[in-house]
């Protein structure tokens, strides 16, 4: 048990779960280290054996059940895309603890995932009745409103919150995002600017140790294109592998996979986490893939890939993997999938950048935090991608801005390129019975709009750095 605690606090996923099993075969009784075996199962990307460990931890009457059914709801919906078991767990929780805020919070953003508005509004509502200045219950309710102008009560109640006495400054983060998103639906931009920038900064605040380092990205990038100087040569052992569409966040890699995933052959996996797990556990990454060790490397990772994949998306026929910072990792892709069918979604750069900035993403895209640093991360990703194309011609690149005007030949291009046929209904891509998480989850589901589409022109008078850092001379229009 000492053992296994340590490798848990270590971080050693692997090693921490099998001592856990060790120790439950010989003391099968302890729902706290069934428990513990679950979270390791699941940092391991064993989904299944994490449901499984939580099963045993509940048979065996471990103490707070309602988290484990919260558990279970996570993996049921991020990893394993099982909406309905989901809910189903996320009600069980409910049903042991009512009260129980962090299942009404999932409850509504599950409800989101799924399009049901109303539903996740009566989850937030509720939420805000057990603890009625929750910030992330106010600032999701908050997300499913439209102001009708500045003066909108939406905004007022977001302003009023920010200034509660004794808000903590993720909770000034959290409400701050939601007042930046308010104000610029309302059309008051220079009151959306200023609220987004207070959101940044409180989102810095709230963890002032993780900062986007400039040389270490520039530096990963060399070593990137270093490791991989030429086109992979390794074995596939026939297997094309998924689609994987990739490019920076919030270039429209969303729209594409819900647009394929009308398609008839078509599943989409959503953003999995398979690639990147993998360069992460690959030793000496990416060097390891330029040395003796390469084809084995590849193989063993395609391995894992594959049986990730099969646990995720069971018996589909073709799987999309959107996982956006893919871009990262071309390079292994093509090393274990040397045919593999790679989408680059592009957008014009300061919409791109404007968009990472409006959201309040988590600690591993501090980037976002800073619109030079934003503008710095992209300028490396055009760095990365110029080389990934040069070596794979293949990649199918989606313009965003383009698709929204001319949907149905950008779409005809890239089910030619991609080896499927045309099939009309992924003009209607509304994403009508899916799940899809993403910070565009609404947006997906309108209609097709241009309204994105050079909405930076809102905020010129405050990009000047930005434009510079870009190479576009003030007042001059992207091209």
């Amino acid at each position: 048990m000492a053992l296994a605690s340590q490798l848990r606090a270590e971080g050693r996923a692997a090693e921490a779960a099998a001592a856990y099993r060790r120790l439950l075969g010989l003391l099968p009784g302890l729902p706290d280290s069934w428990y513990n075996l679950a979270l390791m199962e699941r940092a391991c990307g064993r989904f299944e054996a994490a449901l499984d460990a939580y099963d045993e931890a509940l048979r065996r009457g471990v103490s707070g059940p309602e988290e484990v059914r919260l558990n279970r709801a996570v993996i049921l919906t991020d990893d394993l895309g099982r909406h309905e078991l989901a809910e189903a767990e996320l009600a069980a929780a409910l049903a042991l603890r009512p009260d129980y805020l962090p299942a009404l919070l999932n409850l509504g953003n599950l409800h989101e995932d799924l399009g049901r508005r109303e539903a996740a509004r009566a989850a937030y509502e509720r939420a805000l009745e057990v603890e009625p200045g929750d910030a992330v219950a106010l600032a999701r309710l908050a997300g499913l409103h439209r102001p009708e102008g500045a003066d909108d009560p939406v905004i007022g109640r977001l302003r009023a919150a920010l200034d509660a006495p004794g808000r903590s400054v993720g909770a000034q983060a959290e409400l701050g995002f939601a007042l930046g998103r308010a104000l610029d639906a309302a059309g008051d931009y220079d009151a959306a600017f200023a609220a987004y920038g207070a959101a940044n900064a409180a989102s810095r605040a709230a963890e002032p140790a993780v900062r986007y380092d400039r040389s270490a990205q520039e530096a990963f990038v060399d070593r990137l294109i270093a490791a991989f100087p030429q086109p992979a040569r390794a074995d596939s052992g026939g297997e094309a592998g998924p689609v994987f569409v990739c490019g920076l966040f919030r270039s429209g890699s969303t729209l594409v996979e819900q647009m394929l995933a009308r398609h008839s052959r078509v599943t989409p996996g959503g953003e999995l986490g398979l690639v990147p797990a993998l360069a992460g556990r690959i030793r000496s990454y990416p060097e390891a893939l330029a040395g003796p060790e390469a084809a084995e490397i590849a193989r063993q990772a395609r391995g894992l890939y594959l049986d990730g994949l099969r646990a995720a998306r069971p018996g589909a026929d073709v799987v999309t993997d959107k996982r956006p910072d893919n871009f990262l990792h071309i390079g292994l892709i093509k090393a274990m999938f040397p045919d593999a069918r790679i989408v680059h979604t592009v957008r014009a750069p300061l919409d791109v950048i404007l968009s990472n900035w409006f959201l309040h993403l988590d600690r591993s895209m501090p980037q976002a935090l800073d619109l030079e640093d934003m503008a710095h991360w992209l300028l490396q990703h055009d760095r990365l991608m110029a080389h990934w194309k040069a070596l794979y011609p293949d990649i199918v690149e989606v313009d965003y801005d383009r698709l929204v005007v001319e949907p149905r030949p950008v779409l005809e291009d890239l089910l030619r390129r991609l080896g499927l046929g045309w099939e009309a209904a992924v003009l209607d891509f509304r994403a009508a019975g899916t799940g899809v998480r993403t910070a565009s989850v609404w947006q997906v589901r309108e209609p097709l709009y241009r309204r994105s589409s050079g909405r930076w022109r809102n905020y010129a008078r405050h990009l000047g750095p930005v434009r510079a850092m870009l190479g576009l001379p003030p007042g001059e229009a992207e091209g």
